[in-house]
């Protein structure tokens, strides 16, 4: 399988910078850079076109991470909070992905798609997590995701206390059936 020559119209990471001609596979190149305008191939006519229009597209470049830099200041610190059903034990029935992520920050006023949202794997426990949100290829915003069962066990959470299923997973238990039959004993 041969390589596809492309010329970056912005910076991608572990890729290149804008300008750059890089070799990517056919596929990469066809089905995510191609489409989504981030790329164009490296024909001669495209090189001499890039050539032409390097000015403009450095200025639109230049007025995107403006605004990126802008709504960074405006919305750092930013905090979402996702109600989710979950076990005893703190695992979610079910898990939290990029999609739940971006529509809880839409909640918060800004629109983002799911895209935007870096997670490398679905969250599938309570607690806090940072998730890093693209705004721009070179400016990031990390958003703290609270995960809870219940609204007050979100702010328990943001504040620090130990929730039910950190104690439980905080305390060092040789024998984890002993330890139910220890709670039936007091809860009868």
């Amino acid at each position: 399988m041969s390589a596809t020559e492309v010329i970056l119209l912005q910076r991608i990471a572990k890729l290149g910078q804008m300008g750059d001609v890089v070799k990517v596979k056919p596929g990469y190149a066809r089905n995510y850079l191609l489409p989504q305008g981030k790329a164009i191939r490296a024909t001669a006519i495209n090189r001499e076109r890039f050539e032409r229009e390097r000015s403009q597209l450095e200025a639109q470049n230049i007025k995107h991470r403006e605004e990126a830099e802008r709504l960074l200041e405006r919305l750092e610190g930013l905090s979402v909070t996702i109600i989710r059903q979950a076990g005893e034990s703190g695992n979610l029935y079910g898990s939290v992905s990029a999609r739940d992520i971006s529509e809880g920050v839409s909640k918060e006023g800004l629109t983002i798609s799911r895209q935007q949202v870096e997670i490398h794997h679905p969250i599938k426990m309570l607690g806090l997590y940072q998730v890093r949100v693209q705004l721009h290829p070179e400016i990031h915003l990390d958003v703290k995701v609270n995960v809870a069962r219940s609204v007050e066990e979100a702010e328990r959470q943001a504040q620090g206390e130990a929730t039910a299923v950190e104690v439980f997973e905080n305390t060092p238990q040789d024998d984890p059936t002993e330890a139910v039959s220890e709670e039936k004993a007091v809860s009868e």
